[in-house]
């Protein structure tokens, strides 16, 4: 029987790409414990982690989120003791924000429990498969990191 492919144009392979890369990350997103931490506080955390520290106007440049949002987001996350504020080294007006260990050991366990559903999930697949989506990645990663 013969494999019939179709080519797709740029755009028709765009569009398939976001929606499946979409309904992967709702996947993933979904993995996470009920009553855990917002995707919200997740997400700032993890950019805290990633940046280091970051001011609370830079935290929702981000984040692309309004000041009172990411007031209620902070507020949240350092009750849980996630994050912590120290004084900003040449402005006294500001404060930066990083995460803490606690803050730290919480991404790292999402991260686990994301990897462990994923990993069940490929170790199901082909070989063949598993190879052409190791490709796909560092195609994705590649396209991820150009920037316009």
């Amino acid at each position: 029987m013969a494999v019939v492919t179709r080519r797709l144009t740029a755009a028709q392979l765009a569009e398939q790409l976001r929606a499946a890369i979409t309904r992967l990350n709702r996947r993933l997103r979904q993995t996470r414990p009920v009553g855990e931490l917002t995707q919200n506080q997740l997400s700032v955390l993890g950019s805290l982690e990633l940046a280091g520290a970051l001011t609370p106007r830079e935290l929702s440049d981000a984040e692309r989120v309004q000041p009172p949002t990411m007031t209620k987001v902070l507020a949240k996350l350092e009750e849980r003791g996630l994050i912590q504020r120290t004084p900003h080294p040449t402005d006294g007006r500001q404060v930066l924000l990083s995460a803490t260990d606690a803050g730290r050991a919480v991404l790292l366990e999402q991260r686990r429990v994301k990897a462990e559903w994923l990993t069940r999930r490929l170790a199901g697949l082909p070989a063949e498969d598993r190879e052409i989506l190791r490709r796909a990645a560092e195609i994705l990663d590649r396209i991820a990191r150009e920037s316009d």
